[in-house]
């Protein structure tokens, strides 16, 4: 049985807790590999690592630190289908949502190759007699992070690309269920160019996590999972005087209006809500159609789509999503299907008896639909993270815009439509973080950057973008007085710029 390693300070580190996790194969259901999961000591070993490599890695200059980055775009572009295969392995997705898994997190680093500009601080002549002010931003030490299974390639390069560059150290703490893909992207970062120990991996579970919030040497902490997790962490972490951005959970929800192009719409929704199986904390799970005619016509069209729909092994080159996760995973997403038949939705197809010839033991569920579905419902309000998509109808544009925007979740929402004005209103009063106007997964691009809203994001900085230096970094600001002469005179006053 392949076991999978820690990587700490340059090396691959064998387990020695004696606990594991199982790697399964979602494909078929079996598991192809264990990993090793850490104790503290391992995490501490990796935290001692990570600020011995930070102090000398502080010192070199951004320029230098941008080299390295490039190196590495570059090693992930000459590598791009090996590492799409291995990640698809594992998680299940298919190839090509793959190689975009790990496309959107190397933009993140083709934009932390521009470190040396994004450092740049300001600067204030003559703000006084003789005195000027500037500001630096200076690295904060040690960072980790812990990552989500569903994008094991895109979110750990949101966060590591911007602290590295900005001259931290940083600890992965991958999801266990895909672990293989982090480890390999830590040692394409020292075949790179960068020290060892700069970029770690600890697996783990509970153990680790705590031990990375409770280490008086890891200043900041980013995570991505689901929003109770997300809350503790951010509780736990600021509570041990640390820097937290924590991602949660989401909801988001694709209106339509009666002037969309409802033939774009409608395919716009299948990919967002179906593809990758759901498994996005982007998806649109939930299309709202304001009134009966636009509801009823965009039910049909996503019927007609859906029996075109097809579910796939992930290396099948024509399948446009494969399997889930893992078997308590699909059990999950099963189980939510019962429930939304339970309270009352219409079950229009049920994709719970999906089995695929020759991987009847695969993680495969089909593209499910629910119509009527009502904002009082469990299954409307929580997220299911798998292919089921929720028709919920609205009788206006005043009861659309009010379904998200009360909505637990405010992560990401999209609007279709022709009407400019209805888009701009839409835009500015919906309260979620992140909206699309006819785009239906509205994923900022690596220079700007991610986060939602209320229970979607704990923490006042979002990923990546100028954001994401942010977070990485501290100011100090400097005032400077190069006098001719020294003063007779004491202060005992504050100075001021007078």
């Amino acid at each position: 049985m392949r076991e999978i390693t820690h990587f700490i300070d340059g090396a691959s580190v064998a387990g020695t807790s004696g606990r594991y996790g199982d790697v399964f194969n979602p494909n078929t259901g079996e598991v192809q590999a264990r990993v090793a999961l850490a104790t503290v000591g391992e995490v501490d070993a990796a935290v001692a690592s990570a600020l011995r490599a930070q102090q000398v890695w502080a010192l070199v200059n951004p320029q230098r630190r941008a080299r390295v980055m490039f190196e590495f775009k570059r090693l992930l572009e000459a590598r791009m289908d090996e590492l799409a295969e291995l990640l698809s392995s594992e998680h299940g997705k298919v190839i090509a949502d793959s190689k975009g898994d790990i496309q959107r997190g190397l933009e993140v680093i083709e934009f932390a190759c521009g470190i040396p500009h994004l450092l740049k601080g300001e600067y204030t002549e003559g703000a006084g007699p003789g005195i000027d002010v500037y500001s630096m931003r200076q690295p904060l030490g040690v960072t980790a992070g812990i990552t989500p299974f569903n994008f094991p390639g895109m979110i750990p390069m949101w966060m590591f690309g911007v602290a590295i560059a900005v001259g931290n150290s940083f600890i992965l703490k991958p999801s266990e269920k895909d672990p293989t893909l982090p480890v390999r992207l830590a040692e394409l970062m020292m075949e790179a160019g960068a020290p060892k120990g700069v970029l770690n991996v600890v697996h783990g579970d509970k153990v680790s996590v705590d031990a990375l919030l409770d280490h008086p040497d890891v200043k900041a902490v980013s995570f991505v999972g689901s929003s109770d997790i997300a809350q503790y962490v951010y509780s736990r972490g600021t509570a041990n005087g640390k820097r937290v951005q924590a991602m949660g959970g989401a909801k988001n929800h694709g209106v339509i209006l009666p002037d969309a192009d409802l033939d774009q719409a409608v395919k716009d929704i299948m990919g967002a809500a179906y593809g990758s199986a759901g498994e996005r904390c982007m998806a649109l799970p939930v299309v709202v159609p304001v009134g009966k005619k636009t509801a009823d016509e965009v039910r049909e069209r996503v019927l007609g789509e859906l029996e075109t729909l097809k579910v796939g092994i992930s290396t099948d080159l024509a399948a446009q999503y494969g399997p889930v996760v893992s078997a308590a995973h699909k059990q999950k997403i099963s189980d939510y299907i019962q429930m939304g038949k339970d309270e009352g939705a219409e079950l229009v197809v049920d994709g719970r008896g999906f089995s695929l010839q020759g991987y009847e033991k695969g993680f495969f569920i089909g593209p499910t639909l629910f119509d009527q579905v009502k904002p009082d419902m469990r299954t409307y309000q929580e997220e299911i993270f798998g292919p089921v998509l929720q028709i919920v109808r609205a009788e206006s544009f005043e009861e659309a815009l009010a379904l998200p925007s009360q909505h637990q979740y405010g992560n990401g929402v999209a609007i279709f439509t022709r009407n400019g004005r209805a888009a701009r209103e839409f835009a500015t009063r919906v309260n979620v973080g992140m909206v699309g106007i006819n785009v239906p997964i509205p994923v900022p691009v690596a220079y700007h950057s991610f986060g939602g809203w209320k229970r979607s994001a704990f923490g006042d900085t979002n990923q990546h973008g100028m954001e994401g230096v942010k977070f990485y970094t501290k100011v100090k600001t400097i005032t400077a007085r190069w006098p001719e002469g020294l003063s007779e005179d004491s202060a005992f006053v504050i100075p001021t710029m007078r």
